[in-house]
């Protein structure tokens, strides 16, 4: 249905249904005429046409709440309360939670809805669309009792980055906080999410199930071994590069956005490892400030790959955005596909890097049919990359670019959301700060390149990633569909919860590792000690309450890329700066600070979410050169 309008491909989709309804209203008029001798009153017939839509969907849904219902009962559990409505369809809710994740702190409001109603609360949202399940709920989950089942069980278990909060039929939304039953749910992403992502994730691994998704991860996992991920050497050039910047910046009396110039340094390390040959969006130098003369620089603006990192962005935001009003959504980008028109500014830079690696593996065969020789060049590109990788696994072009977008979003996003948030709290917290430079001096100097047993060493640089992964999970929203009806534990000591088959399960990582009662009285407060000291219980006693990674069989692939890279960075950046601190006088701050509470008041900068956790507005710093080995 490729360059059809959205609202077209919607209204068709429905046309059998209404079809059938008209003409069991006609057939029913003409055997009243039938039967009678003379024409239906007019009462009735309008009566025929307009009341069975409404009359059917609403048995349909009391039918299903008694059967749902039934079911739990016969398994000795219970249905989650649900959230009071004032609108019929829950259409308050559903604009409250529109501006909740527009305009409020991540997580808003469905933190104060468990706060309110408890581990669990069913919100009911645009009950009218029952178009493909006859029931589909979503459980949000912001604690790790129900993690482990789900997500060691079953490899069909679909990892999304989205929270699902409209949904199809009843639209009804659970909000859990328990995970171990959740993640042990037999699940998979199932059509709805997979058509609203189609176009931005395509067939991709984050997008995928069953046996098509165990192909894409067999196609990957190979490529993701220590040997490869011990190479330091795409790290070195890039963040040689991003840093050389900064200090010229920093002297010319700017401050830095660090956010964007880490973005730039985590796309070309992940085109590098990628394709062999970095997009070099650094060339394209950092960003001024907006109110600076050099700020309306246009060179930067429409730099290639300053064009697709924003063209990514907002395929992303309108993919969260789309994600709101389940198979509804086609009304909403009634004449277009918001997120085509961006993936085809991507799909225009790839195509020809894909291009360009088939016809080096065909010139290689030829070659080697010809004169019995391999290239050395060309089987270099086919071992040392992950596209020559995937190349020698298939030709397939489409299943290869969408397998590179879905691994570059993952490479690019996450990383650099991780390391600016980081900075962010060395910026406020100098102490933590002149600890973990003298690590790095300890360890490294203050000119050696680190080795991947220097990093491996390095237990508070270690402690300090995994307190900001934990404050600011960098995919802070998750989500799985079940298969079949499951059970979760109860909350408490509270009875268990019936989730029926065909649900749909947001969950918060983000929220789910700021509980006291999981992390400690202090987990508001960002002190990489918990890694380390007697908190680490917490942790090693129920390991779930950790998933900046998720876990299980779809646990991240990049995990160890991932911790080598921020933690290079980190070293090279703490052997370059000694002192960092937020430009207030730049930095966009939240508005209404003095309503949030907990570890929300206590932000500086304006924290959002796309599919990954950033900072709106750039995170503007300004950082002091080293001086010498001993300034820390």
């Amino acid at each position: 249905m490729a360059g059809i309008p959205p609202g077209f491909v919607y209204i068709a989709t429905q046309l059998p249904r209404l079809v059938r309804v008209l003409a069991l209203a006609y057939a029913s008029t003409r055997l009243w005429e039938l039967v009678f001798g003379k024409p239906a009153p007019h009462w009735l017939r309008v009566s025929a046409y307009l009341l069975p839509v409404p009359l059917a969907f609403t048995c349909n849904v009391l039918y299903t709440c008694l059967r749902d219902k039934r079911e739990a009962a016969r398994r000795g559990a219970v249905l989650a309360p649900r959230l009071k409505s004032r609108w019929p369809g829950g259409f308050d809710t559903l604009l409250s939670l529109v501006r909740g994740l527009q305009n409020g702190h991540v997580g808003s409001p469905l933190d104060q809805y468990c706060q309110e109603y408890g581990p669990i609360v069913n919100i009911r949202i645009m009950f009218g669309d029952r178009v493909r399940f006859p029931r589909n709920l979503a459980t949000f989950c912001v604690s790790s009792k129900v993690v482990d089942r789900f997500l060691r069980r079953n490899l069909s278990i679909s990892k999304q980055f989205l929270l699902r909060i409209s949904t199809l039929s009843k639209k009804e939304s659970f909000f859990l906080c328990e995970f171990k039953a959740l993640l042990s749910l037999t699940a998979v992403s199932g059509p709805v999410l997979w058509d609203q992502l189609n176009a931005l994730l395509g067939t991709g691994v984050f997008n995928s199930d069953g046996e098509i998704w165990k192909f894409h991860r067999s196609m990957t996992r190979p490529f993701f071994s220590k040997d490869r991920l011990s190479h330091f050497d795409i790290f070195e050039k890039h963040a040689n590069d991003a840093l050389n910047q900064a200090k010229a910046r920093l002297r010319e009396g700017y401050p830095v956005d660090f956010q964007d110039m880490v973005g730039q340094f985590t796309l070309d390390s992940a085109t590098d490892f990628l394709f062999g040959k970095s997009f070099d969006s650094l060339s394209a130098g950092l960003v001024y400030p907006k109110n600076s003369l050099p700020g309306q620089n246009e060179e930067y603006v429409n730099h290639p790959s300053n064009v697709l990192a924003r063209a990514l962005s907002e395929a992303q935001s309108q993919a969260v955005f789309r994600s709101r009003f389940g198979t509804v959504w086609r009304l909403t980008e009634f004449w277009s596909d918001r997120i085509q028109k961006h993936m085809e500014i991507c799909h225009g830079l790839i195509d020809p890097i894909l291009k360009d690696a088939l016809e080096v593996k065909r010139s290689m065969k030829e070659g080697e049919q010809s004169t019995g020789q391999v290239s050395p060049e060309g089987n270099r590109f086919l071992e040392d990359t992950l596209l020559g990788h995937l190349v020698n696994r298939t030709e397939d072009r489409a299943v290869i670019r969408d397998e590179i977008v879905n691994i570059l979003l993952a490479a690019r996003d996450t990383t650099a959301s991780t390391l600016t948030f980081l900075v962010y709290m060395l910026s406020e917290h100098p102490n933590v700060l002149r600890r973990l430079r003298a690590e790095v001096l300890c360890s490294v100097g203050d000119s050696r390149r680190p080795t991947y047993d220097d990093v491996r060493e390095m237990k508070y640089m270690r402690a300090v990633i995994n307190e900001t992964l934990r404050l600011y999970a960098p995919v802070p929203l998750n989500v799985r569909t079940s298969t079949e009806a499951v059970v979760l534990p109860g909350v408490n000591g509270g009875p268990p919860v019936y989730i029926p088959p065909n649900t749909q399960v947001p969950f918060s990582v983000f929220l789910m590792q700021r509980r006291k009662d999981l992390w400690g009285p202090d987990a508001d407060i960002f002190d990489p000690d918990r890694f380390i000291d007697e908190r680490l219980k917490y942790l090693t006693s129920n390991p779930y309450i950790f998933l900046p990674f998720s876990a299980g069989p779809r646990t991240c692939l990049g995990q160890q890329f991932a911790y080598n890279q921020m933690s290079f960075f980190l070293v090279r950046l703490l052997q370059t700066f000694s002192s960092m601190a937020l430009a207030e006088d730049l930095q966009t701050r939240p508005s209404e600070c003095h309503k949030s509470t907990g570890r929300n008041a206590q932000e500086k900068v304006i924290i959002k979410h796309r599919i990954t956790l950033y900072v709106d507005g750039g995170l503007w710093v300004r950082m002091g050169e080293a001086g010498n080995a001993n300034d820390v």
